[in-house]
């Protein structure tokens, strides 16, 4: 394989890593200012065991496209402003023609915004999926980590601005895919129908530039854009929130500041050390943001895309009556690391003024994307329960001794020695601290009896009772 020129002078590194903690690691070499996140997810996207570099990658979905497209391509994902889908990476084009499009890296450090980057980079996102699957009838150019967007801008997800410059963007992204579309795969029989941009009184020439991306043209396609669930592609960018949803939580797994919490501050020209003073104080910098908040936003931006995630639902209180048990807006709770068979966790609560638990927060470190957004809906699903009324005790009772890997032994809390997953550590934890409970049955690993020998055995070494000739009952597959 020949390296393409726009290589040279890349300074990289390497590491040993793999997807995720339970996967073998591989050696990985990608440019020297990405983060080991995009590390493993590049070890996530290229099929095999062997080493992987960036470089190396790219050329299997960059080798077909005309030498322009291939610059723009190459340009695109070294600035992370974009890349295409797993499939793409995976040599699967036709399965999922995709194309991802982070929103934070068109955005300079003096806060000015590129709309024509924008636009052209969804022009070479169509180049892209339609040289890689000329025949696909549908394709899926979107967005992501439009939350930190808006924070780096200072602007409170929220507010009607914020929805303002999600309508523009996504008109912008629109209406250069489809006429980009129309000119590369032909024109179809149906024209592009999607609302006119709304003018953006924050962000100058942002409006102008969707109003000049607008086009009746009739690409030949089904659908041509959506808003993508998050996957490996937005870990190699960079990207902190996936599509259009908010921040919910402005601290890392680590107990460190997100990149949106310390471009929000500095947008507001204020330090680490003024914010928590602030916060201390009873007076919190960073929003919270509500369920109401993301159906708005979802709202705003669906008249431009062909295809959306399902719509947020907030939840109703019966009529007449409110269920729900408000927590105060500054509250009390303990933040706690510890790590179960190696694997960083971070559990945080909150509690009413009468120290009761209202809300809990499981935050982990080097797991699959999906795996950490499983966690984080379980824990908001725990959350809701609490302050609905659900006891504690009944969480407990339903969740200690769930068993599925990481499990073993705990470091960093003396109140838990074992635990059999993560969600059997966290209930102990609170167990322990909210009910005074240490009377909870011991976290046994799973294992048949017949491998708790001093010395573990080989497969082929099990002792004839252990299932029968040509048996191997108490062996278990629990996958990569």
């Amino acid at each position: 394989m020949k390296t393409h020129r726009i290589w040279h002078g890349i300074r990289t590194r390497r590491i040993e890593i793999g997807a995720d903690p339970d996967s073998p690691p591989r050696m990985v070499t990608l440019p020297v200012e990405w983060d080991n996140a995009a590390a493993a997810a590049l070890a996530g996207l290229v099929p095999g065991t062997r080493p992987v570099t960036l470089a190396a990658a790219a050329h299997g979905w960059t080798s077909v496209l005309d030498p322009a497209a291939r610059d723009q391509a190459l340009t695109l994902l070294l600035t992370r402003r974009g890349a295409p889908s797993e499939a793409v990476w995976r040599g699967e084009a036709a399965a999922d023609p995709g194309f991802v499009l982070n929103l934070p890296a068109f955005l300079s450090e003096d806060r000015w915004f590129d709309a024509d980057g924008l636009g052209q980079a969804a022009e070479t996102a169509v180049a892209v999926l339609t040289a890689l699957a000329p025949a696909a009838r549908e394709l899926s150019v979107g967005m992501a980590d439009l939350s930190g967007l808006l924070a780096a801008m200072g602007l409170s997800y929220e507010s009607e601005d914020a929805r303002d410059i999600a309508r523009c963007l996504a008109a912008i992204v629109r209406g250069h895919v489809d006429a980009a579309a129309a000119r590369t795969a032909g024109a179809g029989t149906l024209r592009s129908v999607y609302p006119e941009a709304p003018v953006c009184r924050v962000v100058p020439g942002l409006t102008d530039a969707a109003r000049r991306a607008r086009t009746d043209a009739a690409p030949g396609h089904v659908a041509t854009t959506a808003i993508r669930s998050p996957g490996l592609v937005e870990a190699l960018l960079g990207v902190e929130t996936g599509g259009i949803a908010p921040c919910f939580d402005w601290i890392t797994p680590e107990g460190a500041l997100t990149r949106a919490a310390r471009a929000f501050l500095g947008a507001h020209g204020m330090s680490g050390e003024r914010a928590l003073a602030q916060t201390l104080a009873g007076r919190p910098v960073f929003p919270a943001i509500g369920a109401a908040a993301h159906a708005a936003m979802h709202d705003a931006v669906a008249p431009f895309m062909h295809r959306m995630p399902p719509r947020p639902v907030p939840l109703a209180a019966p009529t007449g009556q409110s269920n729900r048990r408000e927590l105060p807006g500054r509250r009390r709770g303990y933040t706690h690391q510890a790590a179960l068979a190696g694997h960083k966790v971070l559990l945080r609560t909150g509690e009413y003024d009468d120290g009761t638990l209202g809300e809990i927060v499981i935050a982990l470190g080097k797991e699959s994307p999906a795996f950490k957004g499983l966690m984080e809906a379980f824990a908001t699903s725990v959350s809701l329960g609490l302050q609905h009324g659900v006891p504690l005790e009944s969480f407990v009772e339903a969740f200690t001794l769930t068993r599925f890997g990481p499990a073993g032994a705990v470091e960093g809390d003396p109140a838990v020695k074992h635990a059999t997953s993560f969600l059997d550590y966290a209930f102990r934890n609170l167990a322990a601290h909210y009910l005074g409970r240490h009377d909870l049955p011991a976290a046994e690993p799973d294992v048949p009896d017949f491998a708790r020998d001093e010395a573990p055995l080989l497969p082929l070494d099990l002792p004839a009772g252990a299932g029968g000739k040509g048996r191997r009952r108490g062996l278990r597959v629990v996958g990569r």
